[in-house]
């Protein structure tokens, strides 16, 4: 049986701890594929999102995904992240939280480990 990642414990504990502390919790993303996030808040393939109660609706956070609703310029939309494209959370007011290291595609893993090195690689040999 392989051990479950801790990644989804730490992001429920990171949000009810900002909620206890009255402290406002901030999801950051890697956007991929799989996200459903509103693409126009995007900023270089990663966005950061209020996940508190006051800004959304139907907050879930189950180990493989963080879904709710929340509006975004007066317009309500879903929001869908899965687990994997978390990159970190964080409170808002103190910046206390954690970073995650991303998870990386693996066939683009395969494809870099197979190359043949550049030029640089070379020189450095």
């Amino acid at each position: 049986m392989s051990e479950q990642s801790a990644k989804p414990y730490l992001v429920r504990a990171i949000c009810e701890w900002c909620a206890d502390n009255g402290l406002t919790p901030y999801l950051a993303v890697k956007v991929n594929a799989q996200t459903r996030v509103p693409a126009a808040f995007v900023k270089n393939g990663e966005i950061v999102l209020n996940i508190s109660t006051s800004a959304t609706r139907r907050l879930t956070i189950d180990n493989d995904w963080v879904q709710f609703s929340a509006r975004f310029n007066g317009s309500s939309q879903e929001v869908a992240v899965p687990m994997s494209a978390v990159s970190g959370i964080f409170a808002k007011e103190t910046g206390y939280g954690f970073a995650f290291t991303p998870a990386q595609d693996p066939a683009a893993s395969l494809a870099s480990a197979s190359a043949p090195p550049s030029d640089i690689d070379a020189a450095l040999e």
